[in-house]
């Protein structure tokens, strides 16, 4: 079984013992139905899996006709899978929940009813067509499946030793030494592409999702799918630039944020990629100061940003590859890092901000924070660097501009632990743990 620390969370949920029904969230392909099948095998006696992307007519029509009678509705199902449940032991998984509104909307009378414990999984569950003509039951919990943490591909190589040592070197800011964080850094590098040492197969996979993704907006975002399509296919151009923030005169040059603002909220609710907001006054807190209309926009998933670079040409043409194992990164340095930041920061519960001040006329005032991030009531600035960056102007102006607010600075890049001039360096890696 592939360890996912998700499970740890399932456990938590089964030990209230049927109070609610638990809906994992997540993009396509993040594991959500492989989590929910293995906690259904190994945590209960019995289970049935309801999978609403292909449930046979028969079975819409017991949730159409017979949920008003229970005793009924729970014969049915256990004879067609059969399956016996049993009272308390029994998981019932409606898998693709979103495909088929009705069964979320029954949640609330089953988990009254306490007989067995139902757990959800979805995508696009936020959007609002999925969730249009229903009553959202609030016996239902909510909890979000990201792609593989670093940790969690350690584990999937079958390293179950080194994540410890690197928190444990991160708390006492101590560097891990030469030898061990070139090869910690060969394995995030592998991380960032997703793909182990196949890295053909890989690939292909990604393709596979990215055109599902294609095949989502033009189901459910009918009427602006081609602004969709305009946004999310410009993403690589945009984090090519220097500086990160979404031009939409990149699309259009008479292009307007109002015209837009839907395709970025889809994409979003979609949990395909990773919105970071411009906090214009970090005083005053993050998402209070927070500009919609200033945004980047990073993929959620960083393989996949990787393969959506080159998804014209094949895999061999993929330089990217080559740069990132080879550490030969150039032009897409700074896209390729960014992103998997964002993707470990928003894995870490945080919603993503970064601060961002254009003054031409008093360069003093000009900088560009890569992310601000909350930690114990005070603001850490976090800059993503290459290995052999000279100076960090924007982030001395931002920590004198912001003195009274500032927790920890912290400068994200290739090289090994250290602190210098007040500010902590830190391997890319260790973002898994700010």
């Amino acid at each position: 079984m592939l360890k996912r620390k998700i499970y740890d969370d399932l456990l938590k949920w089964k030990q209230k013992g049927g109070k609610t029904a638990l809906l994992i969230d997540g993009a396509r392909r993040v594991g959500k139905s492989y989590i929910a099948a293995a906690f259904a095998e190994r945590e209960y006696k019995s289970h049935v899996i309801i999978d609403f992307g292909n449930a046979p007519q028969d079975i819409l029509d017991l949730f159409t006709n017979d949920s008003a009678d229970l005793d009924l509705f729970f014969a049915k199902l256990g004879a067609y899978y059969s399956t016996v449940l049993y009272k308390r032991e029994s998981l019932i998984v409606f898998d693709e929940v979103q495909q088929f509104p009705r069964a979320r909307q029954l949640i609330k009378y089953l988990v009254a009813d306490g007989r067995f414990d139902y757990l959800e999984t979805g995508s696009l569950i936020r959007l609002k067509k999925n969730t249009e003509n229903i009553i959202i039951p609030s016996e239902e919990e909510h909890i979000e499946l990201f792609p593989l943490d670093f940790e969690e591909f350690l584990w999937a190589m079958g390293d179950e030793a080194t994540a410890p040592l690197i928190r444990k070197c991160f708390e006492a800011k101590q560097p891990l030494g030469q030898a061990l964080h070139r090869k910690i850094m060969n394995d995030f590098r592998h991380y960032m592409l997703v793909g182990g040492k196949n890295f053909a197969a890989a690939d292909e996979a990604k393709r596979q999702i990215l055109q599902l993704y294609r095949a989502d907006v033009s189901k459910f975002a009918a009427g602006y799918e081609e602004k969709v399509y305009a946004v999310f296919d410009g993403i690589p151009g945009q984090l090519s630039k220097k500086e990160k923030k979404y031009t939409l005169a990149s699309i259009n040059k008479n292009a307007r944020f109002r015209a837009y603002e839907d395709s970025f909220i889809w994409l979003n609710e979609a949990m395909i990629v990773n919105a970071c907001f411009n906090a214009t006054d970090p005083n005053v807190g993050l998402a209070i100061s927070a500009d919609h209309a200033t945004q980047k926009c990073y993929m959620a998933d960083t393989g996949l940003l990787v393969t959506q670079t080159f998804m014209d040409g094949a895999f061999t043409d993929n330089e990217l590859y080559k740069a990132i194992l080879f550490d030969k990164l150039d032009i897409n340095e700074g896209m390729i890092m960014e992103n998997i930041v964002a993707q470990m920061l928003r894995r870490n519960g945080h919603r993503l901000y970064f601060y961002s001040r254009s003054d031409p006329d008093h360069r003093e005032n000009h900088m560009e924070i890569d992310f601000l991030i909350a930690e114990n009531k005070k603001i850490s600035p976090v800059e993503v660097k290459s290995g052999n960056y000279r100076s960090h102007a924007s982030l001395d102006k931002f920590r004198k501009k912001f003195s009274r607010k500032l927790g920890t600075s912290y400068i994200l890049y290739t090289k090994d632990v250290m602190e210098k001039d007040g500010i902590l360096h830190l391997p890319l890696y260790m973002a898994m743990f700010l």
